[in-house]
């Protein structure tokens, strides 16, 4: 995939738009932030009247008080920062979720030569990688650094002063800061693991979906696949919700004890203040703005490189979020253009790959099929077949000419309407990581446990089916690999036959069949091509014999159409193939 040009930090603002419908949940962390700052730099205060009525009273009552009024503050940053830091967090999920959602939901209806000229693993990179970075970004560094720069900037040149003592206090005060965060620490490392792994299963799910992007579109199953992208993206979100939880009490927590241990610093120091051992000022200053500088200058650090990753990672979500489909249904799209029977034809019609365009699949084709006939394209590898169906499903445009359904253009008709009168049976099948009534029913979703079986049984896979541990409801794993090929297959064409499609396009349907079942095969789909528009890619010329008429493609050319026999007379290169392939037959029957 092209690498966008490198853009300023100002990039990200282009992202804050998908926070604009969560307004409420922003206004009242930006109050949590505003009230965090001001309750951190009231520690000045809180130090000042420690020193002042405290360290200068005369009474232990005196030193109480300014400590308990130093305690308050603390809790006012502790809870100040858990409620700010929860609600910039869930921003931060919901915001990335909602960006893997748009960005799915325009990938899943990109023309499928954007898959051609970009590889899947980076798309899945920029669908998880990137959106997780933002996540980081908008739920917790950005905000920090707002805060940290408020405080920081009073702090920064009040910080000359050094105290070996204090310091000592505070080097044995970290393993009490250590007991919430081995504590919660744990469940937050639990937690992430689950979220990481949703995040896996959200990414897994869309190369899947990526992978077979005919076949969901074949089948006009992108809104569907839009719907259940969303829930395993909620999914995510509900794990992610639990982790922030927890890492808001543990960082809630820490706050709390450092800021008791700084408690208990102050009051050894005030022992001293009282004694004469050590000014007041000195005290102040070593707690205060250590503390705030230290702070302050480690969070933004760390927040500029986030920032910066984070920016790259803008660019390129903004560039998939940017990309528009090529293949799209027209403003006054026709709803209504195919008819009980389908005519097809092709005026010479010269296309060229996106990613070859030096070289014309298919040039001044011309080819009628008449509706509710069988039309069967033979010809050499590379002649320009598997186009025809590409172009039939409109998966692309051709560059010249045009390609007519009940004599509509097909670029007039809605695309929706086009794909769901067509299904596809292809070479190799494309089954998707689920059961096998959901694969066979990927079509037509609302089919019952009754249609489901008789397509199975049409397109003899009810067997094999019934023989699996749990016969309908067995899963097949990543892509069908618990199947055989012909299975594969067998599944592939009863998905086809529930779909009762006007358009049936065959791409060799029986090649992975054994003899036998080739043939119950052969008797179903002669069966379901009647009164229906059938187009079949043939590698063998023994398959086709039945079909109404055959056409011979070279070169992205008819060159010849007719009967078998007709070829057999008029036709050089289909009579070359029919001699080379009836031979081969011939000399595997001895």
């Amino acid at each position: 995939m092209d690498q966008p040009a490198p853009r300023s930090l100002g990039t990200l603002w282009s992202i804050l738009r998908f926070l604009l419908p969560y307004k409420l949940r922003m206004f009242w962390a930006g109050i949590a932030l505003i009230f965090t700052a001001a309750a951190t730099l009231s520690m000045g205060r809180g130090l000042q009247l420690l020193i002042d009525q405290g360290f200068g009273g005369e009474t232990s009552a005196d030193l109480s008080n300014a400590i308990l009024t130093v305690v308050a503050i603390s809790a006012a940053v502790a809870i100040g920062t858990f409620v700010r830091f929860y609600l910039v967090s869930w921003l931060g999920e919901r915001v990335s979720a909602d960006i893997r959602t748009a960005v799915f939901n325009n990938l899943v209806k990109l023309h499928p030569g954007f898959f051609e000229s970009n590889r899947s693993g980076e798309i899945m990179s920029r669908l998880t990688t990137d959106t997780t970075l933002l996540q980081t970004i908008i739920g917790s560094s950005f905000s920090m650094a707002l805060r940290s720069s408020l405080t920081l900037t009073g702090a920064l040149v009040m910080m000359f002063i050094t105290n070996l003592k204090l310091s000592l206090i505070i080097a044995a005060g970290v393993p009490l800061i250590l007991v919430p965060i081995l504590f919660f620490g744990r469940r937050v490392r639990q937690l992430s693991n689950q979220s990481q792994d949703s995040i896996a299963s959200v990414g897994s799910y869309a190369g899947e979906i990526i992978q077979h992007i005919r076949t969901v579109q074949s089948y006009t199953r992108e809104a569907f696949e839009s719907r259940a992208f969303a829930a395993e993206v909620e999914r995510a979100f509900r794990i992610a919700r639990k982790r922030i939880w927890q890492r808001s009490l543990l960082i809630c927590g820490a706050i709390l004890l450092l800021f008791v241990g700084m408690s208990a610093m102050l009051w050894s120091g005030g022992q001293d203040v009282l004694s004469g051992r050590m000014t007041g000022g000195e005290l102040g200053a070593f707690a205060f703005y250590a503390i705030m500088v230290g702070s302050g200058f480690a969070t933004i650090s760390e927040v500029w490189g986030e920032l910066q990753r984070a920016a790259g990672a803008a660019d390129r979500l903004l560039d998939l979020l940017a990309t528009r489909s090529l293949i799209i249904s027209p403003d006054a799209a026709l709803k209504d253009a195919t008819k009980a029977q389908a005519e097809v034809r092709f005026d010479n019609t010269t296309f060229y790959y996106p990613t070859r365009p030096d070289h014309a699949a298919l040039t001044n084709f011309s080819l009628h099929i008449e509706a509710g006939k069988s039309l069967a394209l033979v010809g050499p590898s590379g002649a320009g077949k598997s186009t025809v169906f590409e172009l039939l499903q409109r998966f692309y445009d051709p560059q010249q000419g045009a390609i007519r359904l009940n004599g509509q253009d097909l670029r007039s008709i809605d695309l929706t309407q086009l794909r769901a009168h067509m299904a596809l049976v292809p070479q190799q099948p494309a089954l998707f990581t689920a059961d096998v009534r959901y694969n066979i029913a990927y079509g037509k979703p609302e089919a019952t446990d009754e249609e489901i079986v008789k397509a199975a049984k049409a397109a003899h896979a009810h067997a094999f089916i019934s023989q699996l541990p749990e016969g309908y409801n067995s899963h097949l794993g990543e892509q069908g690999v618990r199947l055989s090929g012909g299975q594969r297959q067998r599944v592939a064409l009863a998905r086809a036959i529930i779909n009762d499609p006007r358009i049936l396009l065959l791409d060799e349907a029986t090649s992975a069949l054994d003899t036998e079942s080739e043939y119950q095969v052969q008797l179903a789909l002669q069966e379901m091509m009647i009164d229906r528009t059938t187009v079949i890619i043939a590698h063998r010329l023994s398959t086709i014999l039945h079909a109404d008429k055959i056409a011979v493609v070279d070169q992205g050319r008819v060159v010849a159409i007719g009967s078998h026999t007709q070829l057999l007379n008029s036709c050089e290169l289909y009579a070359r193939l029919a001699k080379l392939q009836f031979r081969e037959e011939a000399d595997v029957a001895l």
